[in-house]
């Protein structure tokens, strides 16, 4: 009976190495980051969005700077106005200024979703060649960035999906 759970024992802990090597997984590695700043859809998604919203970003430059002037002119020349020449202008101001954070809001806002969108173009488009790459080199397995501490330059693809996405 002890020969027999010795045995057993042996066979146990013997078990998980012969599965590791019967089974050669071959792995792969890929820099989101790297090829976030690298890839030429990256660049034109960005300037798709510099160019939509460069209209909108210089009219919030424009409200703000006009603000400015406002408060400015408060300061130095509020103490000689009238008093309903003051409130008033008060009121302007304080009416600018809530105009101005809901436009800078909806800015942001606005921006930001039209990014993401992009940003969901551009990361299907790089699923979609990772994918193939891996399939066409034969990786089991292909892990990106956030995934592993460390990847040997063997293991790294991020080249070979550049080349491919800079060709589409």
């Amino acid at each position: 009976m002890k020969l027999f759970k010795t045995w057993l024992i042996a066979a146990a802990l013997a078990a998980p190495f012969s599965v590791v090597q019967a089974a050669e997984v071959k792995i792969g590695f890929v820099s989101i980051a790297k090829i976030l700043q690298s890839a030429p859809q990256a660049e034109a998604a960005s300037k798709r969005l510099e160019q939509e919203f460069a209209p909108r970003q210089k009219a919030l430059v424009e409200a703000q700077k006009s603000l400015r002037r406002q408060e400015e002119k408060l300061s130095k020349d509020g103490a000689v106005m009238g008093d309903s020449q003051r409130r008033s202008l008060e009121s302007d101001i304080r009416n600018q200024a809530r105009e101005l954070k809901r436009t800078g809001d909806e800015f942001r806002e606005d921006f930001n979703l039209r990014r993401n969108e992009e940003l969901g173009k551009f990361q299907k488009q790089v699923l979609e060649v990772i994918n193939n790459v891996a399939k066409e080199e034969g990786f089991d397995l292909v892990v990106n960035d956030g995934a592993a501490l460390y990847a040997s330059p063997q293991v790294d693809v991020t080249e070979k999906v550049l080349k491919r996405l800079t060709s589409k």
